[in-house]
């Protein structure tokens, strides 16, 4: 989810980059504060902040094949 939002951000950065407009509010809406909060959010997802339910122990999801898994010729 990080890894869309940060795309997003990216892609709105690109737009306001390629439009050559600051929406009336250069100190909010710049470039370089636009790549570094997208930055940001890459950095969380490749930490593993938000990335979603883990299958953890005792929480009985997921299937597990212990020795020669089926279906495998």
């Amino acid at each position: 989810m990080l890894a869309i939002a940060a795309a997003i951000v990216f892609g709105f950065a690109l737009l306001l980059d390629l439009f050559d407009t600051d929406l009336n509010a250069p100190d909010l809406f710049n470039w370089n504060t636009l790549v570094l909060i997208g930055l940001t959010l890459l950095a969380l997802y490749f930490a593993g902040v938000g990335s979603g339910p883990r299958s953890g122990a005792g929480s009985g999801s997921g299937r597990r094949f212990y020795g020669r898994r089926p279906g495998r010729g």
